[in-house]
């Protein structure tokens, strides 16, 4: 568990910068958070879907099991940066709770929901 976690971390490292740029991008161009914060989402989670699957846990990359990451993940993003609007908080800190919410949630997931292993009977 140790191990797999450390891979996914690895990866949630690199993703967590492709988000935040791109983050820093819509806001910069206007944007509100929480459409910022979807946007940023949806351009790093391909990157992570595929770096995960692969990499931390040995799995098939479906259509399915995307879209069902995308959703979950997709809808936490939407609400923290819908929080964040509402409280009118800076971006800095709607990243850095978005970051540690979704590494946590994001991992538990992932492992026991979209790429937990099937058991044979």
């Amino acid at each position: 568990m140790v191990k797999i976690f450390a891979r996914y971390v690895t990866i949630g490292v690199i993703n967590t910068a492709i988000h935040w740029i791109t983050f820093a991008i819509c806001v910069e161009n206007g944007q509100p958070q929480s459409l910022s914060n979807f946007i940023a989402f949806c351009v790093a989670v391909t990157f992570s879907f595929f770096a995960n699957a692969r990499w931390t846990f040995s799995a098939e990359a479906t259509t399915f099991r995307y879209m069902m990451y995308v959703f979950f993940m997709g809808m936490v993003a939407v609400m923290i940066g819908s929080y964040a609007d509402r409280l009118k908080v800076s971006p800095v800190a709607t990243l850095v709770v978005f970051s540690a919410i979704s590494l946590i949630c994001g991992f538990l997931y992932s492992k026991y929901v979209v790429f937990r292993e099937r058991k044979n009977k």
